[in-house]
């Protein structure tokens, strides 16, 4: 795997909101990053108000004026679009068609989405209720010509989350393409603790070789580079500070110079313990994709 200039990578962090949307663009600039993700609502709250169109021309404006972007915008948390509760299903359909519409207006390229928990039905029922419950959330939505994608992103391995394994991800997408441009969103921590090996050399290789199989390369537009506080395996989805978790500072040197994942985002959602965090992770990822 031949290097690649720290100057041509997109590297950056999940940042908060507050003040307005578009006050992450410069907070972006003062961590060091050139690409950023944010929630455009309350992760843990269904009633969303609507993007503000100033704050959107606002957000437009500091992106040209900075160069800043990609912007990848995080779908609730709340979200189960295969849930076996038709009630549930109902409100994460809506929940998800507003998120799109705010991505949109906010000018965002990617929206990244957990598909949610297929509990009390199978794999398959789960599948394609996610499928059908995104399809109708995006009717009537065009945005053709648009640079806009969803994303879905790979979960970590527990029993009934959809998008535990890379097979799964690429079904998904796959069932979908044909109604939306997609692609994919690939989170360090949540491979790791799933099972697959990116620590090791061997590992890494193997586990690459499964994404090149399965999604894809530039299906992965993505990286949410998170290192972990559990094993791997484990199931278990908590976040560390790049290179003091169980992954390790090595295992994002080798992704951060693959030339397969030239054209992708590399965004940290790493813990912010301290002010100066979100900075202090996106230096270290800097730092790991120069050497």
């Amino acid at each position: 795997m031949a290097g690649i200039g720290v100057r041509r990578k997109h590297i950056g962090v999940h940042l908060g909101t507050a003040g307005g949307c578009w006050m992450a663009v410069n907070r972006a600039v003062e961590a060091g990053a050139n690409t950023f993700q944010i929630f455009s609502s309350s992760p843990r709250q269904w009633k969303a108000a609507d993007v503000k169109v100033e704050d959107a021309a606002k957000m437009r404006a500091l992106r040209e004026e900075t160069g800043v972007g990609p912007v990848s915008i995080h779908a609730s948390y709340l979200i189960n679009l295969c849930s076996q509760t038709e009630s549930v299903r109902e409100n994460s359909i809506a929940g998800f068609r507003g998120e799109v519409e705010r991505a949109l207006a906010l000018g965002a390229e990617y929206l990244v989405l957990h598909p949610g928990s297929w509990k009390g039905l199978t794999r398959e029922e789960g599948l394609r209720l996610a499928a059908e419950s995104i399809e109708r959330a995006i009717d009537g939505l065009g945005w053709v010509g648009r640079d806009f994608r969803i994303l879905i992103e790979n979960t970590a391995g527990a029993e009934f989350s959809l998008g535990g394994s890379l097979e799964q991800v690429a079904e998904l997408v796959e069932r979908l393409t044909a109604c939306a441009p997609m692609g994919v969103c690939l989170d360090t921590c949540h491979l790791h603790v799933a099972g697959y090996d990116i620590v090791s050399g061997a590992g890494y290789e193997e586990t690459m070789g499964r994404v090149g199989e399965t999604v894809g390369f530039e299906a992965v537009r993505v990286w949410h580079c998170n290192d972990a506080k559990a094993a791997q395996g484990s199931k278990l989805d908590r976040h560390e500070h790049i290179g003091e978790g169980t992954i390790g500072a090595e295992a994002f040197r080798r992704l951060l110079h693959d030339e397969r994942f030239a054209h992708a985002a590399f965004i940290a959602e790493t813990p912010v313990d301290a002010p100066g965090d979100e900075a202090r992770n996106v230096g270290v990822l800097r730092t790991l994709a120069a050497g």
